[in-house]
């Protein structure tokens, strides 16, 4: 993989926390890899993050530079992407990461490439995105091993029929904003019982980090995990009742599910 290039039509955080991933992991070099982006400041910061990067010309000039090539626009650019690019895609391998944008969308646009449709989250930016990708009618087993590891260079990621990618969006690509709310909220209860603001974000921060190592590392249901720390008639389970009486499961359920149907509606 290190021989091959890779080419970002788009540089925005998604992208530069993608291409910076793969080079950390050393699966590609920054000198074999190229991008556009008709924003200057988004081009800037890809250079300052990788400075051997080459800013191609157009996007056209990206895929006939690339062996793998990198949607990274917003949706309502893709249209005139695909059109612009289409000449030069067959053959390719063409990774979209453009919510919404379905394969079959991304097949009339390109109907000679190898594509391939990924869903990650934000924490991609840190190295721990929680990604699914699925493949299109042209894309190779072979292929799908690659995005898996370019993908798990930074992060997880697991392949999944393209029709559970809205539950996807719903539950790890809308996730990290539900987790950053229960974040604040435990940090509301720290200070409210005396922490500073510092140390009770501080803590809070590293307790959903390390619940969230343990169940996966452990390999253990959740609720196995969850009872080993509430111990009879202890201070934990006297919060789990409160959490219980306010519907915070239900709640989070309902969470993922509002996200879920409005994915499907945005790709509708």
């Amino acid at each position: 993989m290190a021989d091959l290039t890779l080419g970002f039509i788009g540089s925005g955080q998604m992208a530069r926390a993608l291409a910076r991933g793969l080079v950390a992991a050393e699966l590609t070099a920054g000198s074999k890899i190229s991008f556009s982006d008709p924003i200057e400041a988004a081009a800037s910061e890809f250079s300052a993050l990788i400075p051997q990067a080459v800013q191609a010309r157009s996007n056209l000039a990206v895929v006939q530079n690339s062996d793998v090539v990198f949607l990274a626009v917003k949706p309502q650019q893709m249209a005139g992407v695909l059109s612009e690019i289409a000449a030069s895609a067959n053959g390719k391998l063409v990774i979209s990461i453009a919510a919404g944008i379905r394969l079959s969308k991304l097949t009339e646009g390109l109907p000679g490439a190898r594509l391939v449709r990924v869903m990650p989250n934000t924490p991609c930016l840190v190295g721990q995105s929680a990604s699914a990708f699925a493949l299109g009618k042209n894309a190779t087993p072979a292929d799908g091993e690659l995005v898996q590891r370019m993908l798990e260079a930074v992060g997880r990621a697991m392949q999944v029929e393209e029709k559970l990618l809205d539950a996807v969006t719903g539950l790890s690509g809308s996730g990290p904003a539900f987790v950053f709310v229960l974040i604040e909220a435990l940090s509301d209860g720290g200070v409210k019982c005396g922490l500073s603001r510092e140390a009770a974000t501080t803590l809070a921060a590293q307790t959903v980090l390390g619940a969230a190592m343990m169940v996966l590392e452990t390999k253990e249901h959740p609720a196995v995990l969850k009872d080993r720390v509430a111990s009879p008639g202890g201070t934990t389970i006297a919060g789990l009742q409160v959490l219980e009486n306010g519907g915070f499961r239900a709640a989070l359920i309902g969470a993922v599910e509002a996200a879920t149907r409005r994915s499907i509606e945005l790709g509708s």
